[in-house]
């Protein structure tokens, strides 16, 4: 089981992975646009951590003056000079595209500007997969690490879009260590009615993950949030289930859900959040511009086990 770097915030179930870190090389990653001091240090002390060898894409002056006053120091780092945010998103993508670099990290530029470099049918990362994002969470009153998905990128999912985001986030969770991940399928209630599309979803998604279009975990929902965080709300409610009170990931119905599930553990449960991006050529550690360095050295520890884990499939 993930057991948790030791925080201010949360109750260090991080602390593992960087312990499985240890072991693995670093691995090359482009960081797009390194020009604030948290985005900069983020990267290096991520480097300190012996997690990534990074290549920081952006401005020199600028990211030399930034290193200068924040006291970092550049030598031995390659750095790509570009003009601008949206050219150091391209040539960032370029670089992954050459296989000069095994990961993308998000510097200190809007999210839509490294995703639309990201997205491009020309030149970009995709695959035949949905894209998706995951909070990997440490909340201090869960007893594992908790994966939420999808609050940031997916903002009305079809239903062929949850399998593609389902299906992201149980291969992370693989690569993480587990064997078989449980996914709750979150909806308002515990009962599939056609008032509520979210529970039809869920119950297609069951009915697939069957059927073998969704692999590797146990499905079940939909279930409301207290039923799948307590074993004791869903007893109550005559719920049976291996996933009650016991999941790994959280699937949420829409991006307004699991975004704003996400930020309540955060800032009312003191949870950490490490965030990635999945579903594309490699992953992509995202991180908000708000996030501190910890936040950032956690998003490259999960990113560099899913890179290693790649490296071991056939």
């Amino acid at each position: 089981m993930i057991q948790g770097i030791v925080s201010e915030t949360g109750t260090g179930k991080y602390e593992q992975l960087l312990a499985r870190c240890r072991s693995l090389e670093p691995v090359p990653t482009a960081v797009a646009h390194p020009c604030e001091g948290s985005a900069l240090s983020g990267a290096i002390e991520a480097a300190n951590e012996g997690l990534i060898v990074p290549i920081l894409v952006g401005p020199r002056s600028k990211i030399e003056a930034i290193a200068k006053s924040q006291g970092i120091d550049l030598t031995g780092l390659r750095i790509v000079d570009t003009p601008h945010s949206s050219a150091s998103a391209a040539k960032a993508v370029e670089l992954l595209r050459e296989a000069q670099a095994e990961l993308l990290m998000k510097g200190s530029l809007h999210t839509d500007e490294l995703m639309a470099a990201v997205v491009s049918r020309e030149g970009g990362l995709r695959t035949g997969r949905r894209i998706s994002h995951v909070f990997v969470m440490d909340v201090p009153t869960y007893h594992k690490v908790l994966i939420v998905t999808d609050g940031a990128i997916n903002i009305a999912p079809t239903l062929e879009d949850k399998v593609d985001i389902c299906q992201n986030a149980i291969d992370l969770a693989i690569s993480l260590g587990l064997e078989k991940p449980k996914v709750a399928i979150l909806a308002a209630v515990e009962t599939v009615t056609s008032k509520m599309s979210a529970t039809l979803d869920a119950a297609a998604l069951c009915k697939m993950a069957e059927r073998g279009q969704i692999k590797g975990a146990v499905l079940d929902g939909p279930l409301a949030f207290d039923n799948a965080i307590s074993k004791q709300a869903a007893e109550t409610k005559g719920i049976r289930s291996a996933v009650a009170g016991d999941p790994d990931i959280l699937l949420a119905p829409d991006l307004e859900a699991g975004n704003i599930l996400a930020k309540q553990l955060s800032f009312l449960a003191n949870a950490d959040s490490a965030g990635l991006v999945l579903g594309a050529r490699v992953p992509i550690i995202l991180t908000s511009r708000a996030d501190g360095v910890r936040s950032r050295i956690a998003s490259c520890a999960v990113a560099v086990l899913a890179v290693h884990a790649r490296r071991k499939k056939p």
